[in-house]
């Protein structure tokens, strides 16, 4: 599967964005789809996930009540609503795929076959 990321761009703190990510090929919905994010000098972390039916999704604590992860796989898509947006939020985000019969959603990178190319966000002050 092939993953295309969009919707990056530069806001101001306390905006929204949306990230898009759409998946090529067959049978999307037998991937489980996350996004991380990678800030200058960082490693990169797990931002959210969702599972392959939708039913289950887990945050990191630091965006919890902000971000919310979805997903149509009618339309191979699977989307990031980000609100109070925060310069700490800057950084490149990555959407992943893993292929697995499983719901659930381990936080590391390992565990996602697939990544897009990466949108960059940038919140400023």
């Amino acid at each position: 599967v092939q993953l295309q990321a969009y919707g990056g761009g530069l806001v101001q703190a306390g905006d929204s964005l949306r990230l898009s990510c759409v998946a090529s090929g067959r049978a999307f919905n037998r991937y489980n789809m996350g996004w991380f994010r990678q800030a200058p000098g960082k490693e990169r972390e797990f931002v959210v996930g969702i599972s392959r039916s939708g039913g289950t999704t887990s945050y990191v604590d630091s965006v919890k009540g902000r971000f919310t992860i979805s997903r149509d796989n009618a339309k191979n898509t699977v989307y990031l609503q980000m609100n109070s947006l925060k310069p700490e939020d800057t950084a490149v985000y990555y959407c992943a795929a893993d292929m697995t019969y499983s719901e659930r959603l381990p936080p590391y990178d390992i565990t996602y076959n697939y990544w897009g190319q990466g949108t960059q966000v940038t919140v400023s002050s």
